[in-house]
C-alpha cells in the first residue's frame, strides 16, 4: 500500500532471498548469495484508490464503501440470472470434504465464528473455528478428508500463515479467504476466494470483515448444495437473499446520525457490554473489539445466555449494554436477557428491526433500526451499526481512529 502511488510492479522474494535496492536498480540474491531473477508481477493496487475523499477518516470511508464492495464481491460469486453460486475452479470436489477448520485472528476470527454457524446449519458438516495463534500449539489431529479455510485481510498474518503450514503438513485442502491475492497466504493455498474490498487503510477492519462474511456465505451455499443438504430451489432462495444485501446495507447507513447521538452516551462510559445469540454472538465480540480498539473504552462481548453466569454482576445504570437482536428463532430468548438487563437499571442499546425495537418499548434506552431481513444474511447488515457506534464514540473521545495506539494493520510477528 505504501508504494502503490509509485509502482504497480512487484517481485516476491523466496525463502532465504535478500535484496539490495538503490535508486537505479534492484538486485536479488538467494540464500547462497547467488544473484537470481524473480518474476515481476503487476499488482491490482493503485495509488488512486488510496485517499479519504470527503470523509474525515479512512475508517468512516471504508464503512460507507461496504454496500459497493459487498456487491462487487458477491457479483463475482453469484449468477444473477440463475441465482446460483459459482466458486473459482477448485482442485478438489467440494462434496469430498468431511470436516472444515476455520483459522484466523482478530476480526477475521469473528467472521470464521459466523461461518461456523452457517456451515453446520446449512451444510451439516463438522466445523471447528480456531484462533490461529493458539491452533498449532495444541497439535490438533486432523482428518484426511479435511479442509482448512484460512481467513486474513492482509494475507500476511504470521500466526495465521503458521497455522496454514501446519494444516498443509497434515494433508488438509487449503482455501484462502484474503483481500490481497498476491499475499503469502494466497500463494501457499490450493484455492483463493478473494474478498474484493479494495485497499483498507484503517487499522480497525470494517469492509474486509463484511466481504469475508459475503464470501463465506456464498461458500456455505455452494458446499451445502454439493453435499445435498439443500436443493436448487433453496440455493436460489439463499443466493437471492445475499444479492439483496448491498441495497439493504445502504439503508442501514441512513441511520448514521442517529447512531452518532447514541455514541454520545457510550462515550461517557467506562465499561460497555455487547450481547448476542447465534450468529449475533460473534457480532457482539466484534462490536466489543471495535470499541476497545479505537475508543480505548473497556468492552466485552458475551453470548447472551452466559450473562447470568457472571457478567450480569457488572450491570448498573453506568454500563451501556449493546444487544444485537435480529428477528430470528432466538429473538425471544434474547428478549428475556434484555428484560434482565433493564431490571437492573442497565442502559440497553438495541440493534434490531422496527418490530423488535417496538417489542422492547420504553425499556430500551436507544434503538438502532435495521431493515427487516432473512436471518441468514443478518450478520452482514447488523455488523454496520456496531462499526458506526465504535467509530463515532472514538471520534467523540478524540482518539486516532485510523491509527489506534499499539496496533498495526498487518500483524507479521508472534
Amino acid at each position: 500500500l505504501a508504494l502503490a502511488p509509485l509502482t504497480r510492479h512487484i517481485a516476491y522474494l523466496e525463502e532465504g532471498d535478500w535484496a539490495v535496492v538503490t535508486s537505479k536498480k534492484v538486485q536479488i540474491f538467494d540464500r547462497a548469495n547467488n544473484p537470481v531473477a524473480r518474476e515481476v508481477r503487476e499488482t491490482a493496487l493503485s495509488g488512486a484508490l488510496i485517499g479519504k475523499g470527503n470523509y474525515r477518516h479512512f475508517m468512516q470511508k471504508e464503512i460507507f464503501e461496504q454496500p459497493a464492495v459487498i456487491g462487487d464481491t458477491l457479483q463475482a460469486l453469484i449468477n444473477p440470472a440463475t441465482r446460483t453460486i459459482h466458486l473459482p475452479e477448485l482442485p478438489f470436489a467440494l462434496g469430498d470434504i468431511g470436516k472444515i477448520t476455520l483459522l484466523a485472528c482478530g476480526t477475521a476470527h469473528h467472521a470464521g465464528l459466523v461461518a461456523k454457524y452457517w456451515l453446520e446449519t446449512l451444510a451439516r458438516i463438522p466445523v471447528e473455528a480456531d484462533i490461529a495463534s493458539e491452533f498449532r500449539y495444541r497439535a490438533p489431529a486432523m482428518p484426511k478428508d479435511g479442509a482448512a479455510i484460512i481467513i486474513s485481510q492482509s494475507g500476511e498474518t504470521l500466526d495465521t500463515l503458521a497455522a496454514l503450514r501446519y494444516c498443509r503438513e497434515a494433508g488438509q485442502k487449503i482455501i484462502a479467504v484474503v483481500n490481497q491475492p498476491e499475499s503469502t497466504i494466497a500463494r501457499e493455498s490450493d484455492v483463493i476466494l478473494p474478498t474484493l474490498a479494495g485497499p483498507e487503510i484503517g487499522v480497525a477492519s470494517t469492509k474486509a470483515f463484511t466481504t469475508q462474511l459475503a464470501v463465506l456465505a456464498a461458500f456455505t451455499i455452494a458446499l451445502a448444495r454439493a453435499r445435498g443438504t439443500i436443493d436448487a430451489d433453496e440455493e436460489g432462495r439463499l443466493a437471492g437473499q445475499l444479492a439483496e444485501v448491498p441495497s439493504r446495507a445502504s439503508e442501514v447507513l441512513h441511520h448514521d446520525e442517529a447512531i452518532q447521538k447514541i455514541a454520545q452516551e457510550v462515550a461517557l462510559a467506562r465499561d460497555v457490554l455487547y450481547l448476542g445469540r447465534g450468529t449475533s454472538y460473534p457480532l457482539a465480540l466484534e462490536g466489543a473489539l471495535k470499541l476497545k480498539e479505537i475508543s480505548y473504552i473497556h468492552a466485552e462481548g458475551y453470548a447472551a445466555g452466559e450473562m447470568k453466569h457472571g457478567p450480569i454482576a457488572l450491570i448498573d445504570d453506568n454500563v451501556p449494554v449493546v444487544v444485537v437482536a435480529p428477528p430470528d428463532n432466538l429473538f425471544e430468548k434474547t428478549f428475556s436477557n434484555i428484560q434482565e438487563v433493564c431490571a437492573r437499571g442497565g442502559k440497553v442499546v438495541m440493534i434490531s428491526d422496527a418490530a423488535g425495537i417496538a417489542r422492547i418499548g420504553e425499556s430500551c434506552a436507544f434503538g438502532v433500526p435495521v431493515p427487516h431481513c432473512a436471518p441468514f444474511v443478518a450478520p452482514l447488515l447488523y455488523t454496520i451499526p456496531v462499526q458506526l457506534l465504535a467509530y463515532h464514540t472514538a471520534v467523540l473521545k478524540g482518539t486516532d481512529v485510523d491509527q489506534p495506539r499499539n496496533l498495526a494493520k498487518s500483524v507479521t510477528v508472534e
